[in-house]
């Protein structure tokens, strides 16, 4: 036997030694769902993350042990997980439940310092619309072009409406935003670096204008009660495609194409994840934002939101994810 024969026999043996315990217990919650027809969202967790684990031993396997009869039994072993989770055995429904109350959670809190980056620089790039038009009142224009009220009087007589009209085209593009700063990753997360910190200048530009005019007060009040829940989102779809660049760039022991792949994968459960967000924050737009109600209201509204998406992400936590 070659000295690299044999250290590949080594590596699969401590591969093998490391790993078999998730590998029975996968095998053990198989057993235990044959011609079971429904489940509780603590199996159907238990099931999903043991998935998860397993799938991303077979695409080490496959790298590193690809003729190994290991690989073979990974992969029939996988093969059964997805057809038991994804095929008919464990209903809908609950695959839905198990998703929105716990699996998005779990992804959200694993990757929490790439969302919190996106978060850092969207701030970033309104700190720097902020200060523009702070200093140059004129470059509003270059940043938004567009004609914008200036007269705080008319803007409360009148309910405050055209910053509620700006408020709806501004934001009823975050869901675009969304999917370009996710699909930025394959940029090495470049663009997705420009789109947060361009919608960042924007919004910053907006609140140093209100803020001059003497109009703040109302301006957050039409833009928070549904920007909290629609800029969430946008921080989570910019987290995911920051994370699938990051790990092309620095990929540690297995291929970039590995990476990409499956961070690309986990990431669109991420994005899909904020469906709900949207159109939460879509029914606050179209209904509240708009209401002739006073803004002490729409910022109660914005504060039950803050509140619910905390209570979200700590009651659905359960347990991480080890991938």
């Amino acid at each position: 036997m070659s000295i690299s024969e044999s250290s590949a026999y080594t590596n699969i043996q401590t591969f093998h030694k490391t790993h078999r315990a998730d590998w029975d217990a996968l095998e053990q919650t198989l057993k235990a769902f044959r011609g079971v027809k429904s489940c509780t969202a603590a199996q159907l967790d238990d099931l999903h993350t043991l998935y998860l684990k397993v799938s991303q031993h077979v695409s080490i396997c496959q790298t590193y042990f690809p003729q190994s009869q290991l690989t073979a039994y990974l992969n029939d072993l996988a093969a059964r997980a997805h057809n038991t989770l994804y095929k008919g055995k464990v209903s809908s429904s609950s695959q839905i439940r198990q998703f929105f109350a716990h699996t998005f959670v779990e992804l959200f809190w694993e990757r929490r310092l790439f969302i919190g980056l996106a978060a850092l620089l969207f701030l970033f790039g309104g700190l720097i619309g902020f200060l523009s038009v702070y200093t140059q009142p004129e470059s509003l224009q270059s940043i938004l072009p567009g004609t914008l009220p200036s007269d705080p009087e008319a803007l409360r007589e009148g309910g405050f409406v055209p910053a509620a009209s700006m408020s709806s085209d501004i934001m009823t593009n975050n869901i675009r935003v969304a999917i370009l700063a996710f699909a930025g990753g394959a940029t090495l997360g470049l663009y997705t670096i420009y789109l947060l910190i361009m919608n960042g200048i924007t919004l910053g530009a907006l609140a140093c204008y209100f803020w001059q005019i003497g109009a703040s007060y109302e301006f957050w009040a039409y833009i928070m009660p549904h920007g909290v829940i629609e800029l969430t989102a946008i921080f989570i779809a910019g987290g995911a495609g920051l994370l699938m660049g990051y790990k092309v760039l620095v990929p540690r022991t297995a291929p970039r194409s590995h990476q990409f792949i499956t961070q690309a994968a986990q990431s669109c459960l991420l994005l899909l994840g904020t469906i709900p967000l949207f159109i939460i924050a879509g029914l606050i737009e179209g209904f509240i934002t708009p209401a002739p109600i006073p803004l002490e209201a729409k910022y109660l509204v914005a504060i039950l939101t803050v509140v619910a998406l905390i209570l979200y992400v700590t009651l659905g936590r359960k347990k991480p994810i080890n991938r």
